[in-house]
Formats: C-alpha cells, structure tokens, sequence
C-alpha cells in the first residue's frame, strides 16, 4: 500500500506516528485482512496491539460480521472454556441456563484474542481443534458443532519459551503464526513519542476544558530519552497526570523527570548479570529475580551445610587436632585465631572473649542452617509478595496482577491456592 493509504488508516483508528516499523505492521494487518488466515500479533504490553485485529476485521470480508474481543487471561480458568465455547444447561454449578459461547456467536465474524499465551493446556487443545476443523463441543454436551470465525490472537509472552516449559502447545503456536504482526515498543520508535505527548495533551485539554500542555526542547529532549517501559499506555497515563496536576501549562524536564518512574540499570542488579551461574538466563520480571537469588541462596546454605558436616566427620574419627578442646564446656585456646570463612575469601579474626564452646557453634550453625532452609520457601514468599500487593491496591485485583507482572486468570488461581480470597 501507498504512505497515502496506510496513513488514512493511521487516521481511521486513532494510530499516532510515522516509525517504520509501525507502518511495516499496518501495511501486513491490511494486506492479510481479505484472507482468512490466522494472525498472531506480538509486542510488549502497552504497545496498541488491540487496534491491529480492528484493522484485519474491517478491512476483510467479514467485517459486516461480529467482532468479538477477549481478554483470555482476565477469565478464571474454571469457566474460560463455557465462556469460549459455550455449556448446556446444568452442565456444572451455577450453569442455570444455556450458553452459546463466543466462538458460537462470532460465526461468521472475528475473535480477537488477547493475552493468549495465558491459556490453560486444555483450552489449548479445544482451540487447536476449532483452527483445524471449525469444530467445538460446549462444555457439559456430546454434540460436534461448527463454527466459521476468523482467529486474530495477541500476547506479550514469550512463546518460544512457554512452549520450552511445556506451557504452550508448539502445534497450535504453528497455526496461530500463520502470519505473524510484531509491533515496536515506544523506545524504538523515536519522535513518536513526542508526536503521542501531543495528542493526548490536545485530548485531555478539550476532556477537562483546559489549555494543553506544552513542553519545552528541553522536557521533550527527557521524553525521547525515557526507555517508556509502559510503552504508550504509560506515556498517556503520565499525560493524563501531568494535565491535571500542573498549573504551569508549558512542562520543563525538571517537571517531567518528576512524574517519570526511575529507570533501572539491569546490569546493576546481581542477578541479573550473567557470571555463568544463570546459564545466560534472561529475567523478565522482578520474582524471577527474587526466586533465582532464592534458589542460589539455598544452594549456598546447602554447600555450607554440607561442608559443616564433613568438617565434624573429620573431627570425628580423629583427623582434626582437638588439643585446645579438653571438655565439652572447655574454650578455645586465648590466642587469637584467623579462620577461613567457608562463604567468604576474607579471613575472620577469633578472639577469646566471643569464642563460644564448640558444641554451641555447632549447634549455632545446624540451627542457622536450618532456619534459613525453613524461611525460604517460595510458596511463603510468592503468599506475601501477592497479600502486600492486594493491600497496596486496596484489594483491586486487576491493578495487583498489574504490579506483579501475572494475569488476573493467575492472581485468581494464587488467591484461592493460598487462602487469600
């Protein structure tokens, strides 16, 4: 398609910026549209993926067809496959009457579905069956029935790892990335930025009856120099804040830096950087940082215990010079002693005055051992990290999911796993 085309469409749906690789992802969306091929649109959260299916339906031949959008990873998995697929009446507790299901009422149209990553295996299954056949079963029947929709799905997970740890199927991967959309995060699409600053400015200066707000050379110059993790759902939201907040219409860097959450350095944080322990592993979100330093750090306790352990087996059976030790209560000889800390290449001064029997030490270090093992359980932590972030947003459930970087579907399943509810 021309720029003139692709730009008419920018307007038809409200798409703001003129980065290659934004154009490059309309320019498929409208070329793929009049077939009825699977397309799987890609990018991280916040990007605008939603508006691409919009653009796929309209410009097919089922766009006088429904058009159906839905969020798989807000759906509890108990009744995500009844609310696809549909479930007779009584087929489970509470199912008082029949339900069609989406993919019943899009025939004919588009199902849009988001956040598809985030599936469980055997609505992966049924969905595997509907791409390949058009056929589904309702929840709680035996009867085969067909449907004729177009599928368009989206998520920000990485597939090819999901599909590594056995959590996506790899065949239905294949037929969902038929033809597949990737759209640029915000830091990769430069000036657009400033373009987006612009347009939700205008949009909430008319909202709230107010003047837009203006930044100066040297506010956008922070603005393009920001990584914009939130992508253009942070940028607005920022906007948003800025317009309402600020008396002073024209916003300088020193205003902007303020409402701009700090960027982390991940080469800073230790786990993070690849010393050959993680095996090159990429974190994606803060518990998984959080779970790795846990896992080194039992590793560690264990290595510690283990070599506790042989030190009193040497003791033991004579191989350790117990000359400064007469009695159970007896202390360490008075002169001062440099011991190896088996954690730590810095030698430790021992003086007489804070030697403790070696029977105590011992039982010091097994008790040591053990509490640290019985206090890192990741059940316990993943618990309070999921009850402070309920408590943080006044038990809003979606803003929960959103600061802990999981589905609603998940901090649903977490709160009922653990009692939370």
């Amino acid at each position: 398609m021309t720029r003139a085309e692709i730009q008419q469409v920018k307007l038809r749906f409200g798409i703001i910026g003129n980065n290659e690789g934004l154009t490059r992802a309309i320019d498929i969306a409208i070329q793929v549209a009049p077939t009825d091929l699977s397309v799987l649109i890609t990018g991280e959260s916040g990007v605008g993926k939603e508006s691409f299916p919009q653009i796929i339906h309209q410009y097919s031949r089922r766009k006088h067809g429904q058009y159906i959008a839905v969020n798989c990873g807000a759906i509890p998995e108990g009744t995500i496959d009844s609310e696809l697929f549909g479930h007779e009446k009584g087929a489970f507790t509470g199912a008082i009457g029949e339900r069609k299901g989406y993919f019943g009422e899009a025939d004919g149209g588009t199902i849009f579905l988001d956040e598809v990553g985030e599936l469980p295996l055997p609505t992966q299954a049924r969905l595997l069956r509907v791409l390949e056949t058009g056929e589904f079963i309702k929840v709680g029947s035996s009867k085969v029935e067909k449907t004729n929709v177009r599928i368009v799905a989206a998520t920000n997970v990485n597939l090819a790892q999901a599909i590594a740890e056995g959590r996506f199927r790899e065949d239905l991967f294949y037929r969902l990335n038929t033809v597949p959309i990737q759209v640029p995060p915000l830091r990769e699409r430069g000036e657009d930025a400033a373009l987006l600053f612009r347009k939700f400015a205008s949009d909430f200066a008319e909202k709230y009856k107010m003047p837009a707000i203006q930044l100066t050379e040297e506010a956008k110059q922070v603005l393009l120099a920001y990584s914009w993790p939130g992508n253009v759902r942070q940028l607005k939201n920022i906007t948003e804040q800025i317009s309402i907040i600020e008396t002073n219409r024209e916003i300088t860097g020193s205003i902007l830096k303020g409402y701009l959450p700090a960027q982390t350095n991940n080469q800073r944080l230790p786990a993070l950087f690849d010393d050959g322990r993680s095996g090159g592993k990429y974190f994606g979100s803060e518990r998984e940082i959080l779970y790795q330093v846990l896992f080194d750090l039992r590793q560690d306790v264990t290595e510690l215990k283990k070599l506790v352990h042989d030190i009193m087996s040497e003791r033991a059976s004579g191989g350790v010079n117990t000359t400064a030790v007469t009695t159970p209560h007896t202390y360490y000889t008075a002169e001062p002693q440099v011991v190896q800390n088996p954690v730590s290449t810095v030698p430790t001064i021992l003086h007489p005055a804070t030697v403790k029997p070696v029977h105590e030490v011992d039982d010091d270090i097994q008790d040591t051992a053990e509490y640290v093992e019985e206090s890192l359980s990741l059940d316990d932590v993943e618990k309070e990290m999921i009850r402070k972030a309920l408590e943080k947003h006044h038990g809003r459930r979606k803003s929960a999911a959103q600061d802990l970087n999981i589905s609603e579907r998940t901090l649903y399943r977490k709160i009922k796993e653990y009692g939370l509810d």
